[in-house]
């Protein structure tokens, strides 16, 4: 079964080019997790970024979050200075 997650990271002033070097290295990870990027959206003023994120299971998002070239590239995830905040989503019908 299909997961969906809303990942929101709050960036300080100047944090967005070390989270963008990070987002480099950990989002090509995805695909090899059964992972999609959706959607990457970034307000105008470079504080908060928003990804959609879908996984062909839970265990995807484990096995991605384990992977040991995303965690050595997590210092630099630190060095931005984001807060992360990740949440399990669903679609509602409108």
């Amino acid at each position: 079964m299909t997961v969906t997650y809303l990942m929101l990271a709050r960036l300080p002033a100047g944090g967005a080019a070390a989270f963008d070097a990070y987002e480099s290295a950990a989002l090509p990870l995805l695909a090899e997790h059964g992972g999609h990027l959706e959607r990457r959206l970034r307000t105008l003023d470079d504080r908060l970024e928003a990804h959609l994120v879908s996984f062909a299971s839970e265990e995807g998002l484990a096995a991605y979050r384990a992977d040991p070239r995303r965690t050595a590239a997590a210092p630099l995830l630190d060095s931005s200075g984001a807060v992360v905040e990740l949440l399990a989503v669903r679609d509602v019908r409108h």
